[in-house]
């Protein structure tokens, strides 16, 4: 449609059109703006505009109650009424859909359901830019070299149902990601940043972090793999933790496919999975980490379904004081399984009692590794979600409660409940950026865990 349009008129139009039994219509109203630099120069920037509208529509007939589901982008007003017919279709051709459920009511309408969409631009980097320019300028003197990107958006999602909720959400976004390198390229390291408006992050804060661990990578230590007493940045949890959280579908549990299962029969619900008081919980009003306050789902899949759009979304404490509280349902397999209703999360925090900075941790080390990030990790086992991985930009040996070298580079293999379950400290709970999972997934808190025997399976020689 033409961006003069507003979306709500395109949600209300495609409403209009349909002549399904029921019908959702989700317009995602995207607008971004970038920097990128290398070599403490910066090299390009840019801002984006997009649109994108979801179609739902959902058909009763004999056997059940059908859905079909219809995305494109750039949609004009030719296109539209064909987009609402191609889901309408679609519908007809399915059979009936397992997470079938009556549409979502009774949800208040947004009050701002009807204005124009909220937008970013270059002008989030106001006060960002200049000071990344005396980063730049340290880094110059101090003989190390900054590469990195920064990106902001701005999603402002319109959902309509036939059943007459109008729910708007908008939500920012926004990523830092800063190397150091070294001018031989022979020392790296990583630091992130997650944010909603690029006020609360500063590069030269950062640079002096880079710039210290470089300095640690001066002296080189070559370990064999094993098991090492080893610091979990917060970073390197949330990557663990969401992917825990991925992994933590009721219905799979139920029926015997994942780590929740029972031997046996059953989940784990009750059961305590770490001796700390760890609570994980997402609430979508946590300061700095605000996400939807409803669901909104444009396809169903293990943990989401298209006909809970608009479903309110609470504080869910998914562990409490170690003990697993609650699995990710939808309507539908809350029913299935008789499980509580837990919608699925648009942020994750874990919370381990714990005051100390993560340099604090450090100081109380006698003999480990404090790792910088993860990557590339993978599962190995859904039964008892054993993960691999690698490390990455940065493992250092910490010996009486000081870093004394930078060691090789690792792969592990390890489970992140089995981790809680072995985690003798956490420090103070931070914001944070994951690093693994930073494309998808960016509202996380943590605190840093101490694990006294985290698997290092093999030597990696990646960077």
């Amino acid at each position: 449609m033409s961006t003069r349009t507003k979306p709500h008129e395109i949600v209300e139009r495609a409403l209009e059109l349909s002549t399904a039994d029921g019908c959702v219509a989700i317009a995602d109203e995207e607008s971004s703006a970038n920097l990128r630099w290398a070599g403490n120069a910066l090299t390009t920037n840019g801002v984006t505009r997009g649109r994108t509208l979801t179609v739902i529509a959902t058909i009763d007939g004999k056997e059940g109650r059908a859905s079909g589901v219809v995305s494109r982008s750039a949609v004009t007003a030719a296109d539209l009424e064909p987009l609402v017919r191609a889901a309408e279709a679609a519908a007809r051709g399915a059979g009936p859909a397992e997470d079938a459920q009556p549409l979502v009511t009774g949800t208040p309408a947004s009050p701002d359901f009807t204005d124009a969409p909220a937008e970013t631009s270059s002008a989030v980097f106001a006060d960002f830019a200049p000071a990344l320019g005396e980063a730049f300028a340290r880094a110059r003197a101090g003989g190390r070299e900054l590469y990195g990107f920064a990106n902001h958006e701005l999603v402002s999602t319109y959902v309509g149902t036939s059943t007459g909720l109008r729910l708007r959400h908008d939500q920012p976004n926004g990523t830092l990601e800063v190397n150091a390198k070294s001018p031989d390229r022979l020392r790296s390291a990583w630091a992130g940043r997650s944010t909603r408006d690029f006020k609360d992050v500063d590069p030269t804060v950062l640079d002096a972090e880079l710039a210290v661990r470089l300095g640690w990578a001066e002296r080189k230590i070559e370990l064999p793999a094993g098991r090492y007493e080893t610091l979990l940045p917060p970073t390197a949890v949330a990557d663990l933790l969401i992917y825990q959280m991925w992994s933590a579908a009721a219905r799979d549990a139920v029926e015997g496919r994942t780590v929740f299962s029972k031997p046996g029969g059953g989940t784990r619900l009750g059961e305590r999975l770490s001796p700390l008081p760890l609570t994980l919980r997402s609430d979508p009003n946590a300061p700095g980490l605000e996400s939807a306050p409803f669901v909104i789902a444009h396809s169903s899949g293990d943990d989401a379904s298209v006909f809970d759009n608009g479903l309110p979304v609470p504080p869910t404490e998914w562990i409490g004081d170690g003990e697993l509280k609650r699995l990710t349902t939808t309507r539908h397999s809350a029913a299935l399984t008789g499980l509580d209703l837990s919608p699925g999360f648009g942020n994750l925090i874990l919370d381990g009692g714990g005051e100390k900075s993560l340099e604090e941790m450090v100081a109380g080390t006698a003999r480990g590794l404090l790792l910088t990030c993860l990557w590339y990790i993978r599962e190995v086992d859904p039964a008892t979600l054993l993960l691999t991985g690698l490390t990455r930009d940065g493992v250092y040996l910490v010996e009486d409660g000081q870093v004394v070298g930078e060691v090789n580079n690792f792969r592990f293999n390890e489970s992140p409940v089995d981790l809680l379950s072995r985690a003798t400290e956490a420090g103070r709970t931070e914001k944070t950026l994951p690093r693994e999972w930073g494309d998808w997934f960016t509202r996380a808190a943590m605190p840093a865990l101490r694990i006294p025997d985290f698997n290092m399976s093999s030597v990696s020689k990646g960077v």
